[in-house]
């Protein structure tokens, strides 16, 4: 069996599917392993170290794919119309495992379906305990929130921790995360660590102690519906309109005292909510800074762009794309890691092939296209009858997906 790594040619994209330590894991299951040329090159891996884990290095994406059984990469593969026609190099019966955005792009799931390519999409892994060591949502969004603060506390002109000097005394930075995901939770971890003084909101009541646990203040409304807000497998729920108009007003009283706010609220499939409106920008005071980590979907606020840090009434707004790749050289490796942790089990010892047993709800819940057609249930156009959708559910941790 072999698996092919490509380089990504998206923009602003520096990751890497793979590293030496998962080659070399990969090799000595029998996988045989080609790299393309130059894939690891902006995340501080050179061909040489794939090489010598046990890598053969293709010279361009063409080349690595000749012969593939299963291509691993971070996102999706371009399809005609885009910048590149990736999609084009692969071969019926190929295996793709990536990040796909199968919920949001349609035209590529059909594409992926119309190619006879069978396609794993990582960002649909369930939520249980034995995928812990797959999720790529989790180990990118960590690394996110971490860098959010980062990124917050460059673009902000005074110190994080309280400092007492014979000058004078230098307050405290005041800290909001909204959305208490993995991202949110690491964001308010370095915070803390930094000095601030840190406060979060989060519409599901078990996130109020987690918060609490790292030394951070809870804000919300917490009313009956509150208490209800959160579905059996963690996610939040889509709050009613009254809920809103209250917990927004508390929002906007909270967020006039803050320097830094973090926003990592994302729903799957759909356009990122809007959690601080233009509104409360003016009420911020002048010199504090907004990170949106959820601006690739749109924004948590409506006056970020993608890309760029923009000033608006005095406000400094982020918008880095891709933030975990902002990380590329630990990115690269943690995602490197959940592919292996996902791929293992399906690999059979004897046959030297990839099992893909749907009675698996991992496998299930992942896979997108086989044999011509789409069989996820949660994505429209799928050969098997969906059930009636779910509530839509607030994924704040979801952050670092694909580029625009």
């Amino acid at each position: 069996m072999k698996f092919a790594i490509l380089k990504e040619r998206r923009p602003n994209e520096t990751r890497v599917a793979g590293s030496p330590e998962t080659v070399k894991k990969f090799v000595a299951l029998g996988i045989d392993v080609i790299v393309e040329k130059g894939a690891g090159t902006s995340a501080s891996v050179s061909d040489a170290a794939f090489r010598e884990a046990g890598a053969a290095i293709a010279s361009d994406a063409k080349a690595a794919l000749d012969g593939a059984d299963v291509v691993l990469k971070i996102q999706r593969p371009m399809i005609e119309g885009e910048k590149t026609d990736e999609l084009s190099n692969f071969s019926p019966g190929q295996i793709l495992v990536c990040q796909m955005a199968a919920l949001s792009e349609p035209e590529f799931v059909s594409a992926l379906a119309t190619s006879g390519v069978t396609g794993f999409a990582l960002e649909l892994m369930p939520r249980i305990t034995r995928a812990q060591s797959m999720d790529i949502l989790s180990s990118q969004s960590n690394l996110a929130g971490y860098k959010s603060v980062l990124d917050g506390a460059a673009e902000f002109g005074r110190a994080f921790p309280m400092m007492m000097t014979a000058a004078g005394t230098v307050p405290p930075a005041r800290v909001l995360v909204m959305g208490v995901g993995v991202a949110g939770l690491q964001a308010i971890a370095t915070a803390r660590r930094l000095g601030a003084v840190v406060s979060a909101t989060d519409v599901r009541p078990a996130t109020k102690e987690q918060v609490e646990s790292l030394g951070g203040s809870f804000v919300a409304v917490e009313d009956e519906e509150f208490a209800q807000a959160q579905t059996e497998s963690g996610y939040a729920k889509e709050m009613s309109d009254a809920y809103k108009v209250k917990q927004a007003a508390l929002i906007a009283e909270t967020i006039t005292k803050q320097d830094l706010v973090i926003c990592t609220a994302l729903i799957p499939g759909r356009p990122a909510p809007v959690l601080v409106s233009e509104d409360m920008v003016k009420t911020m005071k002048p010199g504090s800074v907004i990170v949106d980590l959820a601006v690739e979907a749109g924004g948590n606020c409506p006056l970020s762009l993608l890309g760029k840090v923009v000033s608006k009434h005095g406000v400094k707004i982020v918008g880095h794309a891709n933030v975990p790749g902002r990380l590329a050289d630990d990115a690269s490796r943690l995602f490197a890691r959940n592919i292996l942790n996902y791929l293992t089990p399906m690999i059979g010892e004897e046959t030297q092939s990839l099992k893909i047993d749907t009675d698996d709800e991992i496998v299930a819940g992942t896979l997108v296209t086989r044999d011509g057609e789409i069989v996820n249930a949660n994505i429209p156009g799928a050969a098997a009858k969906s059930t009636e959708p779910a509530a839509a559910e607030v994924q704040p941790e979801a952050v670092g997906g694909e580029e625009a």
